[in-house]
């Protein structure tokens, strides 16, 4: 009973299990580990991290030759043990060969491994990458005919792989493990925000943060020289915006720097001749030339021109060229790092949420949803609405009226103040 034969067919059995218990961790390696620790390895010089990263290029040919061994393994090693106990116990051999299979497979060549790998993914998937990278060029003839049955199929039933889904994916990635290890306590909520901000800005569009046109400084051409160079003083802000009979007519970008720099050289050469100190002043002639950006520009986008124009203020413009907003680069960086602040700041333009003793925060009605929801934590959709006040008024379908209450998304909003047809102040709460 147990010759050669016998302890033979086992050694086979255990050998196969081995063979499977091998895909079946390599499996669960190359496709647990991170894509970043394993460019960062091969970046030293690793050179399994280099044949990991060749492995997981073509996913899907992966997956086709470690499943076509793995299940070649199994059946192999299932067919081999039902032969022995067959020829030990008779047909009864075939349902003890069941039972045995399962229990070794299941046990030695699927959860041990695949926990083994799951435990330590990124020194495992560089150690097997070697031999299955061959291992997939051996099985490459027989991968592509499964691979070109499996993708009839998908086609038949309307499922085509979409090669920028892996982008996607790989970008889903990044910032769900940065909100998992927020919400685990190892990544802080302020750097939480620095991260998917940067990350978003490929996502979202200069006319979402941009300063609305109503609300920009801007200065007249034609006023005074002495009246002109007051109001330019008086702002809060380095670069404005010159204009000649409408504000739509903006013929340049006026840096206090350079009006400060005419100022005085008019006034050395008029003391010369004995004229007003500031005559002769012409503000187009220190302007610089206006820079205009359509409003559909992503932010990504758009911090690459700055940097490349050396630029740090543009003018925002719809479809027709009319005058939307501006945008600085202060603006964009702000969406990365929060609120940037100096000493020329106007005290009282701070907007940001305030607590109340309710729970609820009053807000400012030109509040961005980004940056309420940024603040509090919450999950307010900012799909049809920018502003907070432009979501009460998209979803109430009207302008509501002060002291009007709406419940929606699972807040609740009360509008404060209201000046002509603006919301300027709310009251969220969440419910």
């Amino acid at each position: 009973m147990f010759d050669a034969t016998f302890w033979l067919t086992c050694a086979a059995v255990a050998a196969l299990l081995v063979v499977s218990a091998f895909f079946s961790g390599s499996e669960t390696a190359l496709t647990a580990a991170s894509r970043g620790a394993i460019k960062a390895q091969a970046d030293k010089g690793s050179r399994g991290a280099r044949a990991a990263l060749v492995v997981m290029e073509d996913s899907e040919r992966m997956i086709g030759a470690l499943l076509l061994g793995n299940n070649v393994a199994n059946i192999l090693s299932a067919s081999v043990t039902t032969a022995l106990l067959t020829r030990l116990f008779g047909t009864q051999g075939v349902a003890l060969a069941t039972v045995l299979v399962t229990v070794l497979v299941l046990v030695f060549a699927e959860v041990l491994p695949k926990t083994v790998a799951i435990i330590n993914p990124v020194p495992v998937a560089t150690r097997v990458a070697p031999v299955i990278r061959l291992l997939i060029l051996l099985f490459s003839p027989v991968v592509t005919l499964v691979r070109a049955f499996v993708r009839l199929i998908l086609r038949v039933f309307g499922l085509n792989p979409d090669p920028a889904a892996r982008i996607l994916a790989l970008r889903e990635e990044i910032a769900g493990a940065i909100s998992f290890g927020h919400s685990a306590g190892a990544v802080e909520k302020e750097s939480r925000d620095r991260l998917l901000g940067a990350l978003d800005l490929g996502e979202r569009t200069v006319d979402e943060i941009m300063r609305h046109r109503s609300a920009i400084d801007m200065i007249d051409a034609d006023l005074e020289p002495d009246e002109l160079v007051s109001r330019v003083l008086a702002s809060s802000h380095s670069r404005l915006p010159v204009y000649r009979d409408s504000e739509e007519n903006i013929l340049g970008i006026i840096h206090t720097k350079d009006l400060l720099r005419e100022v005085e050289r008019l006034s050395r050469v008029n003391v010369a001749k004995g004229q007003p100190l500031m005559a002769g002043l012409d503000v187009l002639k220190v302007a610089m030339k206006p820079y205009f950006v359509p409003e559909t520009t992503s932010l990504d986008e758009q911090l690459r021109e700055f940097m490349k124009r050396r630029t740090h203020i543009a003018l925002v413009v719809d479809e027709y060229g009319t005058l939307q907003g501006l945008l600085t680069l202060e603006d964009i960086l702000e969406e990365i790092v929060g609120d940037i602040t100096d000493e020329f700041d106007v005290v009282g333009n701070n907007v940001a949420p305030k607590k109340t003793e309710d729970g609820s925060y009053l807000v400012d009605g030109a509040t961005t949803i980004r940056d309420l929801n940024r603040a509090t934590d919450w999950d307010l959709p900012d799909d049809e609405a920018n502003t907070i006040a432009g979501l009460v008024i998209h979803e109430a379908q009207m302008i509501p009226a002060t002291g009007q209450v709406f419940s929606f998304h699972g807040y609740r909003f009360e509008v404060v103040q209201r000046r002509e047809n603006r919301l300027t102040r709310l009251k969220v709460r969440k419910l």
